[in-house]
């Protein structure tokens, strides 16, 4: 999980059982433990599968009950762990994405999640599909209309306070608050609600990466067990709930996933990662109407702002070089300030540096620039593009492509407003067989065109991990 996170956690003395062992089970008995788990999926009629921090260790984010786990190391006095890379730049496991296909082959029928990365949601899994239990440090929500806003950034607060931001609808405009849960905050209902359904119309509850310590989460899964339906653990440490399941595997969950996926015959779809900004162009006409004014900016498509977490630096060029100076923009917020005549027509040259942890270095996106700026303003299908941009990256396995989405016109004053998205990193999962004979073991593969770099039993809480 984030470090953020847990700093900005309340304080409690008691989080539960930490430096929990970890166990392994043989590889030829994990083998058939696989093996099993891929036949009880296979004939499973409603599959739910209950999440928590270990699917995401792979991700680069710590989890906090385990040997090296934040509240371990803090339980220990020793130093937290360090991120191997920014929150908002931890990209879905194997295990996410393998969700993501079993999801769209209809085998998955629902997802109850106890972590706040928000990776479920940013792996593709659509969000009537998931309910987070603790929230979501991605997602923003209006008390007012209900409305839900997913950022490509962290959200500064937990705890259900007001952010600095506003609802969007006109009609509405209320502050929007955070949705992650503090210790003592109740699970929200229009989470709980839909998992316990799940759960009881489930016939197999499949738990990964979780220590299912915590009341009332770690009971949801027991619900399908009144319905017939079964309990498959998969996690390092053991769990108070192993003797209610049906099989418990000690293993990587990647590696468990991976092998599952093999058995049934079925790939792992690739990650891809789109981002959105915007451009603004605004104009003004000198006193002697000679002139125009104008001033380009490059913001977040969130909030104007909110940070751009994926650009460090913005060359700004000229079609016509010979008349313009090209300039260097490193601090956010992004903008220059130019002067030219009413007369002449150019295109503005963006070429958007990316930082690290991107797939790729840079791109270049190109702006028409006139005067008489076309009032015409229009919507693409937003959906059709970006899975038209997803399918090239894939298939050329390379990152940088953009394209824009929306285009608005302001008359006072002249503002000219574009909406791109664009390709920020693909990760693929590849399969390689052991020499061993072992099963096979999933090979991250990334675009390589640029650098990339519970509580007491004598307490129980309203819910965290």
């Amino acid at each position: 999980m984030s470090l953020g996170y847990a700093e900005k956690l309340s304080f409690i003395e008691d989080v539960g059982k930490v430096g929990m062992t970890e166990f392994f089970d043989s590889s030829h008995v994990l083998q058939e433990k696989i093996e099993r788990l891929a036949k009880m999926i296979q004939k499973s009629k409603h599959l739910v599968v209950f999440t928590g921090a270990g699917i995401s260790t792979s991700c680069g984010i710590p989890d906090f009950r385990g040997p090296k786990g934040i509240w371990t190391l803090q339980h220990q006095g020793k130093p937290l762990p360090e991120a191997s890379l920014p929150f908002h730049r931890a990209m879905p496991s194997i295990t996410h994405m393998a969700l993501v296909e079993l999801e769209k082959s209809g085998m998955l029928k629902f997802i109850i999640s106890q972590n706040i990365d928000g990776l479920h949601l940013r792996s593709g899994i659509p969000r009537e599909k998931v309910a987070e239990l603790h929230g979501n440090s991605f997602m923003e929500t209006c008390p007012s209309c209900g409305a839900e806003y997913l950022r490509d950034f962290e959200v500064e607060t937990i705890g259900l306070k007001e952010t600095s931001r506003r609802c969007s609808d006109v009609k509405c405009g209320s502050k929007l608050r955070d949705t992650v849960l503090d210790w003592e905050d109740a699970l929200p209902p229009n989470e709980m609600l839909p998992a316990e359904k799940h759960c009881r119309m489930a016939d197999l509850v499949l738990c990964l990466g979780t220590s299912l310590q915590i009341t009332p989460a770690c009971n949801l899964p027991l619900k399908c067990l009144r319905g017939g339906g079964k309990i498959v653990i998969v996690n390092l440490q053991k769990t108070p709930k192993d003797k209610k399941a049906s099989l418990v595997i000690h293993g990587f969950v990647d590696k468990v996933i991976a092998g599952v996926m093999d058995w049934l015959s079925m790939k792992i779809p690739p990650y891809v990662r789109i981002d959105l900004l915007q451009i603004i162009i605004t104009q003004s006409l000198s006193q002697d109407e000679r002139y125009v004014n104008w001033t380009i900016r490059v913001a977040s498509a969130h909030a104007l702002k909110a940070p751009l977490p994926f650009i460090n630096s913005i060359e700004v060029s000229f079609s016509d070089a010979q008349k313009y100076k090209a300039a260097i923009l490193t601090e956010q917020p992004f903008s220059l300030k130019r002067r030219t005549v009413t007369t002449e027509e150019f295109e503005i040259l963006l070429k958007l540096n990316f930082s690290e942890g991107c797939g790729c270095l840079c791109t270049q996106i190109s702006v028409p620039f006139c005067f008489q700026v076309s009032n015409d303003c229009f919507n693409l299908d937003k959906e059709v593009v970006i899975q038209n941009l997803r399918e090239k990256a894939i298939q050329d396995f390379c990152c940088g492509q953009n394209a824009m989405v929306e285009r608005k016109v302001i008359l006072a004053p002249k503002t000219e407003l574009t909406v791109h998205a664009i390709v920020t990193n693909i990760k693929s999962f590849e399969p390689d067989s052991l020499s061993n004979g072992d099963m096979k073991k999933p090979r991250l593969s990334f675009n390589g065109t640029g650098t990339s770099r519970k509580r007491s039993k004598g307490r129980k809480r309203k819910s965290r991990f």
